[in-house]
């Protein structure tokens, strides 16, 4: 049965690497290529690592990086979402198939609001995500001044988060609040990803903590909620504004899925607080470093 198991999950991995080298070798100047974008791929599997396992989106790793190469905003937030798509997706297959299996009855209990709150967020996100992109609405600052801004709330609130005493009991169920709250989170969350890349899956898994829910079944129902937003976005940057650095996305793109299966197993299995901190202090240096 193991050994079944591992090769239906070894399967589709030896086809997408088929196609990935099939898709460089066909490029001409591939030894060039290689060269110049090989380091992407660490980069993807860094951003992978902590957006899969804190539940905030790869994007504040993958947007401070970028500026500092000097893209342009368009290509940022357009390559984010490419390589997002590998990354966040292979988190929420990882992150859905963790909770299927779960066996244990206490378990289950602690993640019952898991498809609730995917299905109520990422509904809205998408569209508050489509209607910034189909109104043409204007972001409310110059992007990198939200960003910096945005990563300065976003590691404060992972910090506080972190210190906070464990919990004995989780909340296990959904209120009425919630069904008010969370489709409204995902409305404002989906227009802020338009703008930044990130946003959605961040606001939700600070709020689902806040309330008192699995602090790990947070973190999985903000990355399935991520990847479903971006996958929905993403063709904002392929067919209308074109501005993705395919080049990039080529190589950072297959790191961030191999750092989105790591991120499963390190979020259950290595003290995720510390992990949790030592990234809000990263976004809380970028964040800070933007103003100067």
């Amino acid at each position: 049965m193991l050994i079944r198991v591992r090769a239906l999950i070894l399967q589709p991995a030896i086809v997408l690497l088929a196609l990935w080298i099939l898709v460089l070798l066909s490029l001409p100047n591939t030894i060039a290529i290689v060269t110049e974008y090989l380091a992407f791929a660490l980069l993807g599997v860094i951003g992978a690592i902590f957006a899969n396992a804190t539940g905030a989106g790869g994007g504040v790793v993958f947007i401070p990086a970028f500026d500092q190469l000097q893209f342009s905003v368009a290509q940022s937030v357009a390559t984010s979402f490419g390589i997002q798509c590998m990354g966040m997706t292979t988190g929420a297959v990882a992150w859905t198939r963790y909770w299927r299996n779960i066996d244990t009855e206490i378990d289950r209990r602690n993640w019952s609001a898991y498809v609730p709150t995917i299905t109520l967020v990422s509904v809205t996100s998408v569209l508050g995500m489509w209607l910034v992109y189909g109104l043409n609405v204007s972001a409310p600052g110059p992007i990198k001044e939200m960003f910096a801004v945005f990563s300065i709330i976003l590691g404060i609130a992972i910090l506080y988060v972190s210190f906070r005493e464990p919990q004995s009991q989780y909340r296990q169920n959904l209120e009425d609040r919630d069904f008010l709250m969370l489709p409204l989170l995902g409305l404002v969350g989906g227009a802020i990803t338009a703008w930044l890349s990130v946003g959605v899956g961040e606001i939700l898994a600070i709020y689902l903590i806040l309330r008192g829910f699995n602090a790990v079944a947070a973190v999985a129902a903000a990355v399935v909620v991520s990847a479903i937003t971006v996958l929905a976005g993403v063709w904002e940057h392929l067919l209308f504004s074109p501005n993705l650095y395919w080049q990039v996305v080529l190589f950072a793109g297959p790191g961030a899925i191999v750092g989105a299966w790591l991120a499963r197993r390190l979020a259950c299995y290595l003290p995720v607080m510390q992990l949790k901190r030592l990234f809000a202090l990263w976004i809380l240096a970028m964040g800070l470093g933007s103003f100067f």
